[in-house]
């Protein structure tokens, strides 16, 4: 199967890195840049690559070269440090990013839509929801999730699991809302092999509200953190896109808190969904506290006034 990724920067580098590994789904990838020189230049390295570990192909072209693509990962954009979006004081964080970014959606999602019309798009650039949102009015008949908070929930999860010393991928835990600064977490049905993770924290004499702030401050400036050492969010959410890539075209119902539009929000917020070959097919949410309720309302509040953001920076570019 074809797969488009659009942007040769450092997260659509790392995204195609992840496509074409060892035991994937060997999809003949096809990477779209406005400089159309970084495009080769990404897809003959990864191709070699691909060579070594997969069946996979790499390819550069312009959009009409999506054809046929059943998906199509949209990564293209300013990243939060070239973007001014690295001040931990300010609550804004990613969304610093949406005038710049809804400008660049501008053209890239006609040109997807009109080269890949059957395609389910994925969408990577920061900030995701509010620029789902924009794509959704875009393409309204355009099947469309976001990366939501994936990556977030994973990072929750590896903080927890530091916490208590067991393994990442027996901690069960969420994060939803807002991938950005008003994301909520959701303690109550955060678990470790079926006891919850505050009852652990509390078995062991500790704080469990310091704890906590500890583990959420680790996880909200966990970006910055990177991005402070080598330049720019990558190989995480390159890793968690490829999975989400590989969901999809299997058609697999896999679980993930990935983001869409959610008609009670009134917008695109991330929660725990079944996603399949047309992206969210169900939504999911366990029962919440009256905190974390309240926390999910503010969020979605939050999103609501970034994706208007959205659609007027676009409209003003016209």
């Amino acid at each position: 199967m074809k797969i488009g990724v659009i942007g040769a920067g450092t997260v659509g580098a790392a995204t195609v890195s992840a496509l074409v590994r060892r035991g994937g789904v060997d999809p003949d990838v096809v990477v779209v840049d406005k400089d159309a020189k970084k495009a080769v230049g990404l897809a003959e390295d990864l191709s070699y690559a691909a060579a070594l570990s997969s069946l996979s192909t790499v390819s550069a072209g312009e959009y009409g070269r999506l054809a046929g693509a059943e998906l199509v990962i949209i990564t293209a954009g300013v990243n939060e440090k070239k973007g001014g979006a690295t001040d931990r004081n300010d609550p804004k964080g990613r969304l610093n990013l949406i005038p710049v970014n809804a400008t660049a959606y501008r053209e890239i999602i006609p040109a997807v839509v009109g080269a890949a019309p059957d395609a389910t798009l994925l969408v990577v650039t920061d900030p995701p929801e509010p620029l789902a949102d924009l794509t959704r009015a875009l393409a309204p008949a355009k099947n469309i999730v976001s990366a939501g908070t994936v990556i977030d929930s994973l990072r929750f999860r590896h903080q927890i699991a530091k916490e208590l010393g067991v393994r990442a991928c027996d901690v069960d835990a969420y994060v939803v809302g807002e991938h950005g600064t008003s994301s909520v977490y959701l303690w109550s049905s955060a678990r470790v092999g079926g006891e919850r993770v505050v009852d652990l924290i509390a078995r062991r004499g500790d704080d469990v509200e310091e704890v906590k702030w500890r583990i959420q401050a680790a996880v909200t400036f966990g970006n910055l953190s990177i991005i402070e050492g080598i330049g720019a969010s990558q190989y995480g959410i390159g890793a968690v896109v490829g999975r989400l890539a590989e969901a999809i075209v299997r058609d697999e119902r896999a679980v993930f808190p990935v983001a869409s539009f959610q008609e009670k929000y009134g917008v695109t917020l991330a929660s725990p969904s079944i996603l399949g070959a047309t992206g969210v097919i169900q939504t999911l949410l366990p029962a919440l506290t009256p905190e974390e309720n309240a926390g999910l309302e503010a969020s979605a509040a939050v999103l609501r006034s970034a994706a208007s953001i959205a659609l007027d920076s676009y409209a003003a570019s016209r």
